[in-house]
């Protein structure tokens, strides 16, 4: 039935060469580069709220690590293999998780901070998941790869599933994520069971057509899961500090990743609420 209604209004002519865009007219530069690239960076919609999960995330830091709150928070976060053992770093990863995630305000703080790209592209009934992912990568960590992957090639990850990737200091180069573009992810794809012994081998494989993300704190990524993508070897000298969290539409399929156990309603629309509180009349459903 969802398709049918959605070939009803030129889907077809979607896949046979016409997009949505040329036959409605309806995108947003936004859009338009999420579509073409697998992503979009924005800068952040609420700069307070990103300062003020930066700030929280430096207290908790040095409350585990029993030390004064420094003056400078990027260059703090940068340096963070200066006060932290590699051998600690999970333990000072999920002590900072648990905090953010018994702050109230986290979650309406983390969607300001790219409420209308979000809505522009994922849409206005809105689910989020329910933790966190946080990535602290320093430099020259092998704990901390995130081999090449696409989510959707399991059971448990909806195609319809977006990720925010917030980043807390400056993210480039092999600091930052690789992407490879939705047209050459289409071609790759076809030849992903060539490589199935080793993610390592497929990626220099691909390794000349994926897009190194240069990302600045105080912008936002919002990303397609279903393109390959990853990590490397931070050969950088300042770690790396980025929170991930996927956004999806209400309605949309959601694979094993179910609504009230990994994600949460966000967002719910007016009509969407009188039409789940209706009833029919006594009678009428008999």
């Amino acid at each position: 039935m969802f398709l049918t209604m959605f070939q009803e209004i030129g889907l077809r002519d979607h896949f046979r060469g016409v997009s949505m865009e040329e036959k409605f007219g309806w995108r947003n530069k936004a859009e338009r580069q999420f579509v073409q690239n697998g992503y979009v960076i924005q800068d952040v919609e609420d700069s307070a709220a990103l300062e003020k999960i930066r700030a929280e995330v430096v207290r908790l830091s040095c409350e585990f690590l029993k030390i004064d709150i420094p003056g400078d928070e990027q260059s703090f976060l940068d340096n963070i293999k200066d006060v932290v053992e590699i051998e600690r770093l999970n333990e000072f990863r999920l002590y900072i998780i648990q905090g953010m995630q018994s702050k109230t305000w986290f979650r309406e703080a983390y969607f300001a901070c790219a409420s209308k790209t979000i809505q522009d592209i994922v849409g206005n009934d809105l689910a989020m998941q329910r933790n966190m992912g946080l990535s602290i990568q320093i430099p020259r960590d092998t704990s901390s790869i995130l081999p090449l992957h696409s989510d959707v090639w399991g059971s448990e990850c909806s195609a319809f599933e977006s990720v925010v990737w917030l980043p807390l200091v400056d993210c480039y180069r092999t600091k930052s994520m690789f992407v490879l573009p939705p047209e050459k992810d289409f071609i790759w794809r076809e030849k992903v069971v060539e490589y199935r012994d080793s993610s390592e081998k497929l990626f220099h494989a691909i390794e000349p057509h994926v897009e190194w993300l240069d990302v600045k704190f105080g912008q936002i990524v919002v990303f397609t899961p279903t393109v390959m993508h990853g990590n490397r070897l931070n050969e950088e000298e300042t770690a790396r500090w980025t929170f991930n969290i996927r956004f999806k539409g209400l309605y949309t399929p959601y694979a094993d990743k179910r609504l009230g156990e990994y994600f949460l309603p966000m967002r719910i629309r007016p009509l969407s609420e009188v039409a789940m509180r209706f009833k029919l009349p006594g009678g009428f459903s008999e």
